[in-house]
């Protein structure tokens, strides 16, 4: 038995037991121990990106960790983007990175690099394991560390830690706190507050205050209260659809998010943070609720938030019998005809949509009315990207198939972004997991047209034009899926869309719509 057993028996013992992988030389003996434990599934990633996105959108959607497996510090940087969405997202990963000997480190190898420095800035914790005997306890501290807050935990395996000799031993689960309770004297302060501003409140909901059982309570404080409730501008998970409380989406451009927030006078956190405006623009402010609203927290991500809406809301004097605030019906989404829009997109998906699917939304500007649609129709999960770095799309899909096998994904993906980690559906078709990719193909990056004009940057020359079109050549998703498995087709009018979304729904397995805008 050598330190890689004793990693994989430590990650087995704490009930993780998916690996997403890109491994190297310096791995190989962690390969070689996960092929002694069939209690692991090991799912390959052509890309970094594509093990830290998978194991974000597994995360979310299995409430616990999902262990990645990366080559040194170019391997750990190739995932940093995702990493940072997870940690935006506060994903549980435990995210392994592989490294030299620690007799080697000193001849400064080629890929020899300060993993810590790369590692940190993502991650809550990160540790480096000291020897192979070290290994059960650094893997104890890693998972105490993934969870608890939760978050990212880097542990950092010397390949001799790796290959290096144990005694075989019992491994005890890491001991995990459960989630702190809020303080009454917050919960006092927030009630207090509400009251002084009664009919003026809004409270920021994230974490698991945007799951159903939360939203109920959340849902008994805004209609005996008159109080409004938010969602993050681009939310890690939302519990969302027929016969469960609403909360309104803060608005992605600025001016919009300003107008919706304009009323506001108390600003309440429960699990998440302050909208502010994702960039600075000339004229504008940052911050995007009134001058001197002030802004209260709840709860914090590692703290318990249904606890603490259940706290509030006996300190109001809500009874637990009252009535939530009703869903209010989606208006008839009718039936689009004609050529493909992305509203046409949007309003087929929201109809069609499976109960308990999970859709994973990287459409970005082409996709930004699906939300309204979809407020009342069958219950699912609603995954975005909070980190707003793009690429997150497919691997998140990817995850979360991996994470719910009997639930369908819809993965609704802008195609620039998608290219960033297209590899991801090699990996679904390798799986046979249950995603249908809709391509929002209009072969452009759309959003960046909108945000040369926010910034007033001047008008739309030849350079300009070659840096946001992406139609030179045209990208064809239909042959792309295809090379790496996946069954695909393409759609250029609402009729035929229709008819592959309900026939993509009705089978199993991964399929792509290239939906030609």
């Amino acid at each position: 038995m050598n330190g890689a057993d004793r990693l994989c028996d430590g990650l087995l013992a704490n009930g993780i037991d998916v690996c997403f992988a890109n491994p190297g030389t310096s791995e190989m003996h962690f390969v070689a121990a996960l092929d002694r434990k069939p209690a692991m599934r090991c799912v390959l990633g052509l890309f970094e990106g594509v093990v830290t996105g998978a194991a974000d959108g597994y995360g979310r959607m299995a409430g616990k960790p999902a262990a990645t497996l990366l080559h040194t510090g170019p391997g750990l940087a190739n995932g940093l983007a995702n990493l940072h969405n997870a940690r935006r997202a506060h994903t549980p990963i435990v995210n392994v990175v592989g490294d030299h000997a620690t007799y080697h480190l000193s001849y400064d190898a080629p890929l020899t690099s300060d993993i810590e420095s790369l590692a940190r800035p993502m991650s809550k914790w990160v540790g480096r394991v000291a020897s192979s005997e070290a290994v059960g306890a650094t893997v104890s501290e890693a998972v105490r560390a993934a969870v608890e807050t939760p978050g990212i935990a880097t542990l950092i395996l010397p390949a001799d830690c790796a290959w290096g000799a144990v005694e075989p031993a019992v491994i005890e689960p890491a001991a995990i706190h459960p989630p702190r309770a809020v303080d009454a004297g917050t919960v006092r302060e927030v009630a207090e507050a509400m009251r002084a501003h009664r009919g003026r409140v809004g409270l920021v909901l994230a974490g698991k205050a945007t799951r159903a059982d939360a939203l109920e309570v959340a849902g008994r404080i805004a209609a005996g209260f008159g109080a409004r409730l938010f969602g993050e501008v681009l939310s890690a998970r939302t519990e969302r659809g027929r016969g469960r409380v609403p909360v309104e989406r803060i608005p992605y451009p600025i001016d919009a998010a300003l107008a919706t927030l304009k009323d506001i006078d108390l600003l309440i956190l429960v699990g998440g943070q302050e909208p502010v405006a994702f960039f600075a623009y000339p004229g504008k402010p940052s911050r995007l609720i009134p001058e001197g609203c002030p802004v209260l927290t709840l709860a914090e991500p590692a703290e318990d938030q249904r606890g603490a809406l259940e706290a509030l809301a006996d300190e109001l004097g809500i009874a637990r019998s009252a009535a939530a605030i009703e869903v209010s019906p989606n208006a008839d989404l009718g039936a689009p005809s004609g050529a493909l829009t992305d509203e046409a997109i949007s309003r087929i998906v929201a109809t069609l949509l499976p109960e308990q699917a999970i859709v994973c939304d990287e459409g970005l500007t082409s996709g930004r009315s699906f939300f309204a649609h979809s407020q009342s129709v069958a219950p699912h999960d609603y995954l975005m990207i909070p980190g707003g770095a793009i690429g997150l799309g497919i691997p998140m899909a990817t995850g979360a198939a991996i994470a719910c096998p009997d639930r369908k994904v819809v993965s609704l993906q802008a195609d620039g972004s998608g290219m960033y980690t297209v590899q991801g559906l090699w990996t679904q078709a390798r799986e046979r997991l249950d995603v249908v990719t809709v391509i929002y193909s209009n072969r452009a990056y759309a959003i960046l047209r909108l945000e040369m004009q926010n910034v007033g940057a001047g008008h739309f020359g030849r350079n300009a034009e070659r840096m946001l079109d992406i139609d030179d050549p045209a990208l064809d998703w239909v042959s792309l899926a295809r090379g790496m498995g996946v069954e695909a087709a393409r759609a250029e009018s609402c009729e035929t869309f229709r008819d592959l979304f309900a026939a993509a729904l009705r089978r199993r397995g991964p399929f792509l719509i290239e939906a030609v805008l």
